[in-house]
């Protein structure tokens, strides 16, 4: 690991504060700078693992090989999926984030900065509802969180009431945290969080218990960006955790923003398949924050569309097609890479080149597991020679229906017939079309739908809505689809039970 003083000194960062020898805090920029952004998409998660985040890192490093000044702008892992049945999320063999344990362990307390915020105001809401309740609350809206994968908080019951608890990745104040332009956004932001209703059915803001300032006091530090090293030792800014499955599943735009004014190019990665995280980074971030995003780039690997297609390649294509298709519909440079894996057969790798030429869009192999940014000059060298403007497109305007935007959705990303839902939740897309916010679907990452199980052609299917929920803070509406849930179990044999401790060295699995 290179010291963090060094990796500054080459991007000419101000004024860092140092957490020992290896990660610092940077201040935030106020405007976006002229920096190019890359986004780092994949095809549909499998349980092998496409390597988005690993290969965003390697592309990183190659284009500072180079000679293309570049920073990686990543999420911050949640303990609870470390611990769960991801592990660890700082890349892998040659191309990773350092130092990692510290990283996926705790790292600078920003996710406990930003939990400890949010059981704050849910601490102050019920001690206004015990001491005469003079806001008038009726129905709580604003739920507690904690960073780690807890089945049991789903359903809690408290004094007077039933509620749940959400992992910290999809709280509300995580959303507010990574989407705030800048501190004073993220107080107006705060102010704006909907805490719950009163006895004449009135939305009742934060802003009204009066403790906004003692939030943003804990968050000050929080809000800026982590910088560290990769194993090539160049600069990446990890900061903020929203998942893509129950969230939208960007880093913060505060480091997004701070990179463009350092870097030529900006490497950053939406989670888990295009149909997630791309689409919310496109569909929010971009709306009504000028920053250049160059290009999109789609990960894919052999082995994860042929478990696409139940073993056959030639089925689990469709799945690589679509989401091609999704990205081309949203923006007009995309590129797939394949994540080469040493038993991969030339034969696999024409047959995939060849289909996404059949696409419109080049296809290009890496190898950044083994050989870090050298395994990605190809890519780099492709995204540098890209000349033509990435046109951006939108599936919905933000004045149309909240109805319609909700269909749209399902229609063009998910490719269903669809969606059906409750006569309650009906009278709630009603109630909420007078927010004139993005949606921000909540459903299943392992498939385009809206079940695990749904694979190829479900061109047929209608997804079934199961709740919505504004979060004016956020300027967000969730949407949440099938069965997903925003507080997550851990499986019979979680990762938790590999990580080892010996000698003072602590290792976790990979």
């Amino acid at each position: 690991m290179d010291n963090i003083r060094n990796i500054s000194e080459k991007y000419n960062f101000d004024k860092i504060t140092t957490y020992g020898d290896f990660i610092a805090k940077v201040p935030n920029n106020e405007k976006f700078g002229k920096g190019k952004v890359i986004l780092v998409t994949a095809t549909t998660p499998t349980k092998y693992g496409e390597g988005k985040t690993t290969v965003a890192i390697g592309l990183n490093d190659a284009l500072n090989i180079i000679g293309k000044k570049s920073i990686a702008s990543l999420r911050e892992p949640s303990m609870g999926p470390v611990f769960g049945l991801k592990g660890g999320a700082t890349g892998g063999g040659n191309a990773k984030i350092l130092p990692e344990n510290e990283i996926n362990l705790h790292f600078t307390g920003d996710f406990h900065a930003i939990t400890t915020a949010n059981n704050l105001i849910a601490a102050v809401i019920d001690n206004e509802i015990y001491h005469d309740n003079k806001l008038d609350i009726q129905e709580v809206t604003f739920n507690r969180c904690m960073d780690m994968n807890d089945r049991a908080l789903r359903r809690i019951k408290l004094e007077g009431r039933n509620e749940s608890f959400n992992i910290t990745a999809a709280s509300e104040i995580m959303a507010v945290f990574c989407l705030a332009k800048d501190f004073n956004d993220l107080r107006h932001r705060l102010d704006d969080i909907i805490i719950g209703y009163n006895s004449r059915l009135s939305s009742i803001h934060l802003s009204a218990l009066g403790i906004t300032d003692a939030v943003l006091g804990i968050l000050e530090t929080a809000f800026k960006p982590n910088l560290v090293g990769t194993s090539g030792g160049y600069a990446a800014l990890i900061h903020g955790g929203p998942f893509a499955n129950i969230a939208h599943g960007c880093s913060s735009l505060a480091s997004l923003k701070t990179a463009t004014n350092y870097a030529d190019y900006v490497v950053t990665e939406a989670g888990f398949g295009a149909d997630a995280g791309a689409m919310k980074f496109i569909d929010i971030l971009t709306r009504d924050n000028k920053f250049d995003l160059c290009a999109s780039v789609l990960v894919t690997t052999i082995r994860a569309l042929k478990e696409c297609g139940d073993g056959e390649l030639e089925k689990g294509i469709y799945n690589l097609a679509t989401h091609v298709n999704n990205l081309l519909l949203m923006n007009s440079n995309v590129i797939v890479t394949i994540n080469k894996f040493d038993d991969d057969s030339i034969d696999d790798i024409d047959f995939i080149k060849n289909f996404s030429k059949s696409l419109g869009v080049k296809c290009v192999i890496n190898d950044v597991y083994q050989s870090g940014g050298y395994g990605a000059l190809d890519l780099a060298k492709e995204i540098v020679e890209i000349e033509e403007k990435n046109k951006i497109n939108y599936l919905y305007e933000l004045d149309d229906s909240l109805y319609n935007k909700i269909d749209s959705y399902v229609k063009d990303i998910c490719h269903v017939a669809g969606f059906t839902c409750s006569f309650e939740v009906m009278n709630k897309i009603n109630s909420f079309d007078k927010y004139k916010y993005p949606i921000c679907v909540a459903k299943t990452q392992y498939s385009l739908g809206d079940k695990k199980s749904l694979k190829g052609d479900i061109s047929n299917h209608k997804m079934v809505l199961t709740d919505i929920e504004v979060k004016n803070g956020a300027k967000l509406i969730i949407c949440y689809f099938g069965n997903i849930l925003t507080m997550p179990g851990l499986s019979e044999n979680p990762s938790v039970k590999e990580i080892k401790y010996v000698d003072g060295v602590i290792s976790l699995p990979r």
